[in-house]
């Protein structure tokens, strides 16, 4: 069985132009840790949260003014389409990774992988990935109405 069998076309994912606040937002909404950087749907790095967070804490710098281009890292870790899900399983535990991008050789994002696909490829592709980014989302846009707006007081 091949990754293409098992992935996920639906691709998260930021440009280089993005700010930090774009990246760290949409990591937040769909609950991802890392999102690759593409331009033109081209895979040219990712950005992980602790990209973000040494940008933004260790380094004191404005989400909102700096790039993902700025925070990224260039080297991207990545599969193919047309290797074997037992190949890129091994690949995420050498690499100690829950998701790969997916391209084609001309390193064109055409999808994802997550531990969970590549687990249980006998299940239909993708669908235990949806479902739980499907609650996730739900979950973090309940919690986004259920708090206060800013600057507005809580009586305990």
């Amino acid at each position: 069985m091949k990754i293409r069998d098992v992935m996920m076309p639906d691709i998260d994912l930021v440009t280089p132009d993005d700010t930090l606040t774009t990246a760290a937002q949409l990591m937040a909404d769909l609950d991802f840790e890392v999102l690759p950087v593409a331009v033109d749907n081209r895979l040219t790095g990712v950005i992980t949260g602790r990209d973000i967070a040494t940008r933004v804490a260790a380094e004191g710098c404005d989400p909102k003014e700096v790039t993902v281009a700025q925070a990224m890292n260039p080297e991207a870790l990545y599969c193919f389409e047309n290797e074997p899900v037992t190949n890129v399983s091994q690949k995420m535990a050498e690499f100690w990774v829950r998701r790969l991008p997916v391209v084609n050789h001309d390193k064109r994002l055409i999808g994802t992988v997550s531990l969970a696909d590549v687990t249980a490829p006998n299940s239909p592709p993708g669908v235990r990935e949806f479902d739980m980014r499907a609650r996730r989302k739900q979950q973090a846009r309940r919690a986004r109405q259920a708090r206060p707006p800013r600057g507005t007081a809580v009586a305990a």
